[in-house]
């Protein structure tokens, strides 16, 4: 230290820590011109002697000016030593880069300019530092004085320059540092981040975009910045980067795929836009590399598709559609069960569209690998099925059209159907609002006889009576209504005629037993008219109820309409069809006189020929010799079957099923009253009970069983 005190005259070192700037640059002047001759001389060992002097007595002095003095004087050294500075720089650069994070504004401030002066003096010999030197120019954007700001800025442009010109610069050990900070918020720090990513991807020998997926997030981040500069400058960054990647033959599509994938749920629009847009030219340029992600992708796009910001939508369907349009293979890491996953998710969302694409995915997947979903349709069952609730008629038509596809073999159809009962029965909603819907779409997707088929056989052994007349009740409607059902009109009708008509009709008879004037429907449209005719008098006081009579008003009515045109033509010929013009007026004498069913019904039977109810005719056609068993068959012996279907028995059986509903009535009944009178009962129980009075009421004949006023074959 003595050698360095006798170097340098105690004059200059008392101006060097003077606290006026323009003495202490006076000193600094004279040190370099010192410096300068011991460089010339090649005196090193003094040179050290002086750096380590102003390092040691001044840059880390307690003495604020005495710190300013030891900056300017390790800047002018270096000027001195110029071209024989870089072996020095050990010892000069960090007591400056010490001097960064002073407390003393005006230290910092002198540290920025000392650096730069001692930068433009060493140039590339400055790399070395670079790492510490960004860091603290980092924290110096950010400063809270305005000065040491400006400062800072002039150093990070010189740092800049040097960097650009060096071919010593590690982008490698430089990531890091970036990448640690790119999630920093404040706007100042932001900016020199961004600013530094676009100035090192501007140098030819610098792959940034090898190194993009580092600190790809950090960028997005920063769309959402409150500062338009800084929204901005990103989107500017990303736009070039974006650029690249297209002329780029080598990119790691998938590391960025899972951050865009993330940026695409951002609450900020700008970024959701942009995220998508990179998946949008990821999808049509990455290829084989993007397959295992394309569940990830997926599950960002189908939100978007229902976007509030009109260009996310429309990017965001022209993403799926190119998604949808490549045929991956799962022997390529095509990942079937994850699709499937993402797309029974996205059945939950609260946008339609989203959930129409959802349905899209789920047909695509079955027509291109129907073995694999079949495979995870436990997993989606229960989803699609859920689905058929859906608000929308479009989702509900698209989730039939599904089922219908997953239902192609017996075994996922009977599946299907049995759900589809359970649905019904515990969701009532699902079967009065979608109901006829369901059904019609189902009957169009997998034939109407094969859907009519299954639901009969089982409703016959449905356990809850109600709702199997409910649903009964529901599909003979449809089956008495509906355009897509009437190939399967045209066959029952032929069921006294031919072996598939029969088939049907019997198929169906069983279950709509459940339902009195489903039985009496079929029975009109099969024209089984004697046999409905026994079915309608074989109703007792409880059968007709509030319920039966609206059904029979709803039957009154479609008897106006074209599908029942052949039966009123029939009325033509009265004599033909004598057992239609029983069950009419069976149907009528059950009808309230006030109603408008009762009307309409009447009003068509005195539209008949008025030789319609002959007497002698009558007589004629009941009596000896020959007996009608069905319209328009005539047989010498009614026998018990037509067209090999035995109608004795299918009235035995009818009558069985309304018993038995009738027993679950009462039953439910009772059960509703017993509660709210087994109070009383316990309070009549206490009282005496009173002697009984013989009846003086004379005991009443019993009449004779319905069965024996029937006919044979009845």
């Amino acid at each position: 230290m003595a050698d360095a005190l006798s170097i340098i005259p105690a004059a200059v070192l008392r101006n060097l820590a003077d606290k006026l700037y323009e003495k202490r640059k006076n000193a600094a002047l004279e040190v370099e011109g010192i410096v300068k001759q011991l460089a010339t001389a090649g005196d090193h060992d003094k040179i050290t002697a002086v750096i380590n002097l102003l390092t040691t007595d001044f840059t880390y002095s307690p003495q604020v000016n005495h710190r300013k003095g030891g900056l300017i004087g390790l800047a002018a050294a270096t000027v001195g030593l110029a071209s024989g500075a870089a072996q020095h720089l050990e010892q000069i650069v960090p007591p400056v880069l010490y001097s960064f994070s002073d407390q003393d504004s005006r230290v910092r401030y002198y540290a920025c300019e000392a650096l730069y002066n001692i930068a433009k003096i060493v140039r590339g010999d400055f790399i070395v530092f670079f790492n510490q030197i960004f860091d603290a120019l980092c924290k110096l954007s950010a400063d809270s004085d305005s000065n040491v700001q400006s400062a800072a800025h002039l150093l990070d442009r010189l740092v800049k320059d040097i960097v650009t010109e060096s071919d010593q610069f590690s982008i490698e050990e430089f990531i890091p540092l970036l990448r640690e900070r790119m999630n920093v918020l404040n706007p100042y720090v932001r900016q020199f981040l961004v600013g530094w990513i676009t100035v090192l991807d501007s140098v030819p020998d610098i792959d940034m975009l090898g190194f993009l997926p580092d600190f790809l997030d950090g960028l997005f981040n920063m769309l959402s910045d409150s500062s338009h500069e800084i929204r901005q400058q990103a989107d500017s960054a990303l736009s070039e980067f974006l650029h690249e990647i297209k002329n780029s033959p080598s990119v790691d599509y998938g590391r960025m795929a899972e951050i865009l994938v993330q940026r695409a749920s951002s609450s900020d629009e700008f970024t959701r836009l942009t995220a998508i847009t990179w998946i949008n030219e990821f999808v049509k340029l990455g290829g084989d590399q993007l397959v295992p992600y394309y569940a990830d992708i997926l599950g960002a796009i189908l939100p978007c598709i229902s976007d509030k910001e009109e260009k996310i939508k429309v990017v965001a369907r022209e993403t799926n559609e190119e998604l949808r349009a490549i045929r991956a293979d799962p022997a390529e890491g095509f990942d079937v069960g994850a699709i499937l996953s993402i797309a029974r998710r996205q059945l939950s969302s609260e946008w339609e569209a989203t959930r129409i694409e959802a349905l899209h995915w789920i047909a695509t997947l079955l027509a291109r690998h129907r073995t694999e979903v079949i495979s995870f349709l436990d997993d989606i069952f229960d989803t699609l099925l859920k689905a058929l609730s859906d608000p929308s008629d479009d989702v509900v038509l698209l989730v039939l059209d599904v089922h219908a596809c997953i239902a192609r073999y017996e075994p996922n159809f009977r599946h299907l159907v049995v759900f589809l009962v359970h649905n019904f029965r515990t969701e009532p909603s699902l079967l009065e609002k979608r109901g006829a819907l369901i059904i019609r779409r189902l009957c169009v997707l997998l034939d109407a006889e094969r859907v009519y088929r299954e639901l009969s056989t089982i409703l016959e052994g449905e356990a809850d009576l109600d709702f199997a007349s409910i649903m009964v009740q529901a599909l003979n409607l449809i089956l008495l209504t509906s355009s897509e059902l009437a190939e399967m009109r045209v066959l029952l009708k032929q069921s006294l005629l031919n072996a598939s008509g029969k088939d049907l009709f019997v198929s169906l008879y069983a279950s709509w037993c459940h339902s009195p004037m489903a039985t009496i429907s079929l029975c009109l449209l099969a024209q089984a008219y004697q046999h409905a005719s026994s079915v309608i008098q074989s109703l007792v006081e409880e059968d007709i109820n509030v319920k039966f009579l609206v059904q029979l008003d709803k039957l009154i009515r479609l008897l106006e309409t074209p599908i029942f045109a052949y039966l009123r033509l029939q009325l033509l010929e009265p004599r033909k069809y004598i057992w239609l013009l029983k069950s009419l007026y069976g149907l009528l004498m059950l009808l309230p006189q006030q109603s408008a069913a009762f009307k309409i019904l009447r009003t068509r039977l005195k539209a008949l020929p008025s030789y319609t109810f002959n007497r002698e005719q009558l007589k004629r056609t009941t009596s000896a010799g020959t007996h009608i068993s069905e319209d328009g068959d005539r047989n010498s012996d009614t026998g018990s079957a037509q067209n090999g279907i035995n109608f004795a028995s299918k009235l035995q059986q009818f009558e069985h099923m309304q018993w038995q509903h009738r027993t679950h009535s009462r039953s439910q009944s009772q059960s509703q009253s017993r509660n709210s009178t087994s109070s009383n009962l316990s309070q009549e129980a206490q009282k005496p009970e009173e002697p009984r009075r013989p009846s003086t009421m004379p005991e009443i004949n019993r009449l004779p069983s319905r069965s024996s006023w029937r006919g044979p074959g009845q």
